[in-house]
C-alpha cells in the first residue's frame, strides 16, 4: 500500500514538471494533455487518473508551485537576522530566480486564463492572496521599524507591492526590458529608499 502510494506520488509530481516545461514552451492555449504525458514518459491516461482534465492539471501546477515558492518567501520574510532592506533585496533575487524557473511565466498564463474561466481565477486568487497576507505582515512590521508608512495602511502597501512586482513580471515578458524600461532595475531601487528610511530611523 506505502509503495503503491508513493508511486502514485510521483508519478504526478513528474506530470507536474512535465506539465511546467511544456508551458513554458507552448503557452496556455498551445499546451495538449498528450504532449505533457509524452514529456512525462507516461501514458496519456494517467493525466486523467491523477488530474481529470487540462484544467485540474493546470491548477494542481500552480498550487504545486506556489506552495513551494511561498514556503520559501515565508521564511525569508520571518528571517529576524535580516533588514527590512534585505529582505526586499532577496524578494529581488527571487523573482531573477522566478523568470529562470520558468515561474513566472506558468503564473502569468494563469492569471490571462483566469480572466474568462472562474475556476482558473478562483485558484489564482487564493493563491495570489496568500502573498498579499504575507507582504502586509511584512509592512506590519515595517511599521513598527520605521514609525509609519506615510499615509499608506500596511494593506494598501501589500497592494501596490504585489502589483508592483506581478505588473513587472508581465512587463520582464513583454520585453519591455529590451526596449528600455528597467522594470527590475526600479524594484530594486525600492531597496535603495528602505535601506535610506532604516538609516534616518536608526539615529533617532
Amino acid at each position: 500500500m506505502a509503495r503503491a502510494l508513493a508511486k502514485k506520488a510521483e508519478t504526478s509530481t513528474s506530470l507536474l514538471e512535465a506539465a511546467k516545461k511544456v508551458l513554458r514552451q507552448n503557452g496556455h492555449s498551445g499546451l495538449s494533455t498528450r504532449d505533457v504525458a509524452a514529456a512525462a514518459g507516461v501514458p496519456l491516461s494517467q493525466i486523467h487518473y491523477h488530474f481529470g482534465s487540462k484544467q485540474g492539471l493546470m491548477l494542481a501546477l500552480f498550487d504545486y508551485l506556489n506552495a513551494q515558492l511561498l514556503d520559501r518567501q515565508n521564511a525569508m520574510f520571518h528571517d529576524a537576522t535580516l533588514s527590512l532592506s534585505q529582505r526586499w533585496d532577496r524578494a529581488c533575487d527571487y523573482l531573477d530566480e522566478d523568470i529562470a524557473s520558468g515561474y513566472v511565466r506558468v503564473l502569468q498564463e494563469l492569471i490571462a486564463a483566469s480572466w474568462s474561466d472562474p475556476e482558473v481565477a478562483k485558484v489564482v486568487r487564493a493563491g495570489l492572496m496568500g502573498w498579499f497576507e504575507l507582504i502586509a505582515d511584512l509592512a506590519r512590521q515595517a511599521e513598527k521599524e520605521l514609525g509609519g508608512l506615510g499615509p499608506f495602511s500596511p494593506e494598501e502597501v501589500a497592494a501596490l507591492v504585489s502589483s508592483a512586482f506581478i505588473g513587472g513580471e508581465s512587463l520582464f515578458l513583454l520585453g519591455a526590458e529590451k526596449k528600455g524600461a528597467p522594470v527590475r532595475q526600479s524594484l530594486r531601487r525600492v531597496g535603495d529608499a528602505i535601506r535610506m528610511a532604516e538609516s534616518k530611523s536608526s539615529k533617532r
